[in-house]
């Protein structure tokens, strides 16, 4: 009898299952439930395109400012500050003269800075002559560097997320997309091309517990449906599976548990009117659309942070007449 053989077969076995009970089950939390909604901002005639981050014991949110969703002259970010999440006031406006600011990305660098991540671009009427993405840094929120071009022009880097000191994000251009990595949030390079059809542009990239790196890609052309993106450090090697549902302005994050939460653009139809903002659990091959936000048209582009057991989350909407900014409470049942 010789038992190493089955000692290491028993050992592979449980190696083998601690690694599939380590992917998040889209099943392993509860529909989420709306607790509160809040219109924070509507000062602008467009308000717009939100995110928001918790640093230094404080709510940030940021958003764009414009006379209309696109083709802005003069587009600038707008950063809002709460010690409680219920009031707010400005604590900061980024321009560029000439450049429409836009999708502004809230994250914490390793050495503990606020990062802001936006697109800028130049217009000629409805014609886009050029754009290339920026980045300012602050120390509290209020201050702020002078926007840096980053990436290479015609990128739009569109959200970034930090993994063991290093920034990843995807990039789109000319309908293809890319994953850029860097280690200052300034300096990015090419990690991997990433083959997704069907006109995909915006994304977001997330990292499981065990490493693993998770996308979400808004797709224009074909079925529309998302895609959902894994791999393995270090991620080079991609598999992808369309969701089940269109989504604009993706975003989604990991909680501690594991489980995964989506938030974006649902298209009901055809009509621009039938849009709405949604909240649903994600896993790997798919997203389930659990609640819809007060929301309608003009809408989306969440922001999301889980913050003492409860998800929060940024919004805008034309719902109430123009566009506005909302905060929204959403509890989560295991």
């Amino acid at each position: 009898m010789k038992p190493f053989p089955i000692l290491l077969l028993a050992g592979v076995c449980l190696a083998l299952t601690a690694c599939r009970t380590a992917l998040p089950d889209r099943d392993s939390m509860g529909a989420p439930r709306l607790v509160s909604v809040t219109k924070i901002w509507d000062e602008a005639n467009h308000s717009a395109f939100t995110d928001l981050v918790r640093y230094k014991n404080k709510w940030f949110c940021t958003f764009r400012e414009g006379e209309r969703h696109v083709y802005g002259a003069n587009g600038q970010i707008r950063v809002l500050a709460s010690d409680d999440g219920v009031h707010w006031e400005s604590a900061a406006v980024i321009t560029e003269d000439g450049i429409d600011l836009r999708d502004p990305k809230l994250s914490v660098t390793p050495d503990n800075r606020l990062m802001l991540l936006m697109g800028g671009s130049v217009y000629e009427g409805r014609v886009l002559k050029e754009r290339q993405p920026r980045v300012s840094f602050s120390h509290d929120g209020r201050i702020w560097t002078s926007p840096q071009r980053v990436a290479e022009k015609g990128d739009w880097l569109w959200r970034v997320t930090w993994h063991k000191g290093r920034a990843y994000g995807i990039s789109y251009s000319g309908w293809k997309i890319k994953l850029l990595s860097s280690d200052d949030g300034i300096n990015y390079r090419l990690h991997t091309n990433l083959d997704v059809p069907g006109k995909p542009n915006e994304a977001t990239v997330r990292f499981l517990k065990n490493g693993d790196c998770v996308a979400l890609v808004r797709r224009e052309d074909e079925d529309k449906q998302a895609w959902i993106g894994h791999s393995r450090a270090p991620y080079t090697d991609w598999h992808w599976t369309p969701c089940g549902m269109q989504v604009g302005g993706p975003n989604f994050i990991v909680l501690d548990n594991g489980a995964m939460i989506a938030s974006g653009r649902q298209y009901r139809n055809a009509s621009w009117d039938a849009s709405r903002t949604f909240v649903g659990r994600m896993d790997l091959q798919s997203i389930q659309s659990d609640l819809i936000l007060p929301s309608s048209g003009d809408t989306s582009y969440p922001g999301l942070v889980w913050h003492k057991g409860t998800l929060w989350v940024s919004y805008y909407s034309s719902h109430e007449g123009k566009t506005s900014i909302y905060i929204a409470q959403v509890k989560l049942t295991p």
